[in-house]
């Protein structure tokens, strides 16, 4: 979502890093448990300084809910992640986000009415079949409402093969007019766990032979209709995740909105088991098979890890693929003198070798591999937006409305609710073995 950010008064540009650090420090004591502030892992080390909790973004809007007594969430990410907070908190706490400008470019890649319409499509291109429309977390509020609404899920990097398993199964079906999470089990220990491509040591690379299965048959039963799964926003995320569970790519189609029938012949679409939106990550688009190749050649020994949002050819060349916590989790268990390329975005792999001196950790590629929209929250915004809250003033408030609220959080409880998507506890990952 693109929406304008009022230019800040003069003063807040013209004070030092150090006045705003202090300006910062007194509004947040003033305000006491009042106040909440998140911090994404991309965000920059300034703003990180100040943060409540750091985490990933449905993480941090679980951490702001379970915060008793808390009036203020200000959250230091990007829009859809704000609106989560908002969706997940009780009513009377108020989410902000310090710059409005801060969107996410791949949430924006799907937008409710190109949404409608792909829908509208695949009904009448594919009348015998179920589709079940799963949405990736960094998605918009109205997309996670559709998909809730039409039977589907969110879910997370991390536990986005157990969703799709979910679907598959046609655990979803039917659902709309109960309101209900439908049969998909108890739940599981973490948002956080991890599902590794295929159960392998990190020596292994992903794309060797997948976990030994038959791929989860977009056919239950004989009689029962074939099951198509819609993901979006991310293709790459979609595409990784199936292909480790063992479906090939050819059973995999990509939806681009601005074409009809998303750039397929209707043939096409009837025969695959995904559809997959044509988004992707700004950031993680950024790394290609060539820098894997380079790492190799001038760094032999040292482990590639990279983001499930990163392109397929990318994640076939790398060592391990995993969510933002799973890599930070593994560089966190891992012995002194390890060596790390990691392909996801650079604040975040910049702090990790700053707080890991005892490994060598660096960016996959020398591309300025950095989240812009994300960059856009800095110490004058934080700062302009606690003052105004010291004055009683909320600022850059984000609100999601009750209809659009109620049936994003259906799809989000149902993604609580499927085995293995995660309790509040966060799993603990054991490290995975480096030779």
């Amino acid at each position: 979502m693109k929406v304008w950010q009022q230019p800040l008064p003069q003063i807040y540009n013209q004070l030092s890093d150090a006045e705003l650090r202090v300006r910062i420090a007194s509004a947040k004591e003033t305000l006491g448990d009042r106040l909440v502030i998140l911090g994404h892992h991309y965000q920059q080390d300034a703003v990180i300084e100040f943060a409540d909790f750091t985490g990933d973004s449905f993480e941090l809007s679980r951490r702001a809910a379970e915060q008793k007594g808390a009036e203020y969430v200000v959250f230091c990410g990007v829009h859809f992640m704000a609106e989560s907070a908002d969706i997940l908190t009780p009513e009377g706490v108020r989410v902000m986000l310090p710059d409005l400008g801060a969107g996410c470019s791949m949430a924006d890649m799907a937008n409710l009415d190109q949404t409608l319409d792909c829908w509208a499509q695949l009904q009448e291109t594919c009348p015998d079949q179920t589709v079940v429309p799963i949405t990736y977390m960094n998605s918009s509020a109205a997309i996670k409402a559709f998909v809730g609404e039409h039977d589907g899920a969110v879910c997370t990097s991390s536990n986005c093969r157990n969703v799709l398993e979910w679907a598959l199964a046609g655990a979803g079906r039917g659902e709309r007019d109960r309101g209900g999470r439908g049969d998909t089990g108890t739940r599981g220990r973490g948002e956080e766990e991890v599902h590794y491509a295929d159960d392998r040591a990190l020596t292994a690379p992903v794309s060797a032979s997948p976990r030994p299965r038959v791929p989860a048959s977009a056919h239950t039963t004989p009689n029962s209709p074939r099951i198509k799964v819609l993901f979006f926003p991310d293709q790459h995320l979609g595409r990784n995740t199936a292909y480790s569970m063992g479906f090939p790519l050819d059973k995999m189609v990509v939806w681009d909105p601005n074409l009809d029938l998303g750039g397929n012949d209707a043939r096409r679409l009837r025969e695959a088991d995904f559809v997959l939106w044509k988004g992707h990550c700004s950031v993680h688009q950024l790394f290609r098979p060539e820098h894997v190749e380079q790492v190799r050649a001038q760094h032999p020994g040292m482990k590639v890890i990279v983001h499930p949002e990163c392109r397929w050819e990318v994640v076939q060349k790398a060592d391990a693929t995993g969510s933002t916590a799973f890599i930070v989790k593994q560089i966190e268990a891992a012995p002194a003198g390890s060596k790390w390329a990691v392909g996801t975005e650079v604040h975040l792999i910049n702090r990790l070798a700053r707080e890991h001196p005892e490994q060598q950790i660096i960016v996959l590629s020398e591309c300025q591999c950095l989240c812009t929209t994300m960059y856009r929250i800095d110490l004058p915004h934080l700062c302009w937006t606690l003052e105004n809250l010291v004055q009683g003033k909320v600022v850059n408030q984000i609100k999601v409305d009750a209809q659009t609220r109620k049936w994003a959080l259906v799809a989000l409880d149902r993604m609580l609710a499927i085995k293995g998507t995660g309790s509040r506890a966060p799993a603990k990952t054991a490290a995975l073995p480096l030779d």
